[in-house]
């Protein structure tokens, strides 16, 4: 669905003004346009640092509606360092990256729930920090104090960072690229964290996950928060396909009462599909679903400013990023 889009922003960054913090060190997102009347643009706030993602199928269409943004959100906020446009479809991996439209350098951090998050917003196509899963760090930061915990998929290790915000006695970070496991390593020494290079491991999910296994370690949390699709040599991700076969992988490695943190953010699995493949899991009594984690309404829109619906339907969850808690029973 499209609306007029100049007064549809307008209307969803009124419905955000409680979230703007005096210091401007805060991360949301500022215009969900697939959900609030235009979807070709998103737009996301860091600091003073504003991303347009540009997700129009022709780019030179979309950048319409960027420039208007631009406009507005300088009209709006003159404390503004920079603005970054994203590219989905732009024909270079540097477009798609992001390029400054405004100002040279963007903000490389933000405070969340009063831990430090390191950032670099044109590093890759995502912008280094996930923010429909800001409700599960506050959930990690509340939970997981003493506890020994496996991030997988750890990206930019935002979890992990949550992780040691609540003390937990260990934190394992994995991720395929040690260029983004590298920015989880500055998050620990923007809030103090001890860095233990053994625990931040580079390699491939299948194999890590084996080696775990063969070395008996156990972790009492672990969050599977992996990509869309994603496959290598040992093995595939396809959320719309897989997500029980991962859930499988990682289960062996976790205490008896520990949690499974799975999360499926394939947007055409319905919130329906997804219980249903949890519940099954659920059959043989080893495992139980706890509690769900809902996205932020920032990231989903308001109630007021929603004028579109979901390709599927994700209740119980709130949105596409769909976040199960799920409690371990061993044999």
């Amino acid at each position: 669905m499209s609306v007029n889009f100049l007064p549809a922003l307008q209307k969803a960054i009124s419905a955000r003004v409680d979230l703007f913090d005096e210091k401007h060190q805060s991360a949301f997102r500022l215009f969900n346009g697939f959900l609030e009347g235009n979807s070709d643009i998103a737009i996301d706030l860091y600091a003073r640092t504003a991303v347009i993602h540009n997700y129009a199928d022709s780019p030179t269409e979309g950048e319409k509606f960027v420039h208007i943004a631009k406009e507005l959100l300088l009209k709006e906020f003159d404390w503004l360092k920079a603005i970054i446009v994203k590219t989905r479809k732009g024909e270079s991996s540097q477009k798609k990256n992001g390029v400054f439209i405004f100002g040279e350098k963007a903000d490389d951090r933000i405070r969340e729930h009063g831990i430090w998050y390191a950032l670099d917003l044109t590093m890759n196509r995502d912008a280094s920090l996930y923010l429909d899963t800001r409700s599960l760090r506050k959930w990690t930061i509340e939970n997981l104090h003493g506890k020994q915990v496996l991030n997988t998929f750890a990206y930019t290790g935002s979890l992990g960072v949550a992780s040691q915000a609540a003390s937990a006695e260990r934190v394992v970070q994995t991720d395929l690229s040690r260029k983004f496991l590298n920015v989880g390593k500055t998050s620990y020494t923007l809030n103090g964290f001890p860095i233990h290079k053994k625990d931040f491991q580079t390699g491939d999910f299948w194999t890590q996950v084996n080696k775990f296994k063969r070395t008996e370690e156990l972790f009492d949390c672990v969050f599977l928060d992996p990509p869309f699709f994603a496959e290598t040599s040992k093995g595939r991700v396809d959320l719309a396909l897989n997500s029980a076969r991962l859930i499988n992988k990682v289960r062996p490695l976790i205490n008896d009462g520990g949690y499974l943190v799975a999360i499926n953010n394939a947007l055409f699995v319905s919130g329906a599909d997804y219980i249903k493949t949890l519940e099954e899991l659920c059959e043989d009594g080893y495992l139980t679903i706890e509690k769900f984690i809902l996205v932020p309404e920032d990231f989903t829109g308001y109630e007021k400013t929603r004028v579109g619906v979901p390709p599927v339907d994700p209740s119980p969850f709130n949105h596409s990023t769909k976040i199960a808690i799920l409690k371990v029973r061993r044999k």
